[in-house]
């Protein structure tokens, strides 16, 4: 193969390659009972169809009746309080640069609220852990300097957190605060990346249309036996 390939050849291909397979639907190759399968003799009319919901599912893949969503989604169960200490720590996790916001500047929070208060069984025990830190990090703060994780500095929140950031090398009696701070730095991060900032910081370009397709470089059309 060489040369460049243009995005209209390689759909001009496509289409060629589709249209040169068998049609099966109206054949006894089409069912397994060699049964020849009878086109339908009209078109279901619009009004008998399953009307499409309203507006999208919200949330992602922790949803799994994305055809029939919950309206309006469900009660976020994280408090206040719990809100404002967790903002505090996605902060901490993503804080702000010369090159994208803080985490919660995109709603991570918010998006961490949503996910662990999904009516599925791994989300409610995400919901406990969550909670659960959340507490830790409030009483092991004042335990140490005498206020709040919110109320903090940078330097005494760093220390707390240096304490619990990797679990294999936690502390055992830090290993389950180290197991919440893990739950939570993914789930801010898959916040956080996904968000336009956030793929700008990475600098993903994405989805987007190219001018021509170039093929395969020669050496890997040569390791793969096809030249």
């Amino acid at each position: 193969m060489s040369g460049d390939v243009s995005r209209r050849d390689a759909i001009k291909a496509a289409a060629a390659a589709a249209a040169s397979l068998p049609i099966l639907d109206g054949t006894t190759e089409g069912r397994k009972d060699g049964k020849s399968a009878q086109p339908p003799t009209q078109q279901p009319s619009p009004a008998k169809q399953a009307p499409a919901p309203a507006g999208g599912p919200r949330g992602g893949p922790w949803d799994h009746d994305l055809i029939h969503p919950r309206p309006g989604g469900w009660p976020r169960l994280l408090g206040a309080r719990e809100i404002a200490t967790l903002t505090v720590l996605c902060d901490t996790i993503i804080p702000a640069d010369d090159h994208s916001p803080a985490a919660s500047t995109v709603g991570v929070p918010a998006y961490i609220n949503e996910v662990v208060s999904a009516p599925y069984d791994p989300q409610q025990r995400d919901l406990v852990r969550v909670r659960g830190g959340l507490a830790w990090l409030n009483s092991e703060s004042r335990k140490r300097f005498g206020k709040g994780f919110a109320a903090l500095t940078d330097g005494e929140r760093a220390q707390i957190c240096d304490d619990i950031c990797y679990l294999p090398k936690a502390k055992p009696e830090f290993q389950a605060a180290a197991r919440f701070f893990d739950l939570v730095r993914d789930l801010s991060a898959s916040a956080f990346y996904t968000t336009r900032e956030g793929m700008n910081d990475l600098k993903y370009i994405g989805n987007v249309a190219l001018p021509k397709f170039d093929p395969p470089p020669k050496e890997v059309l040569e390791k793969l036996g096809l030249t």
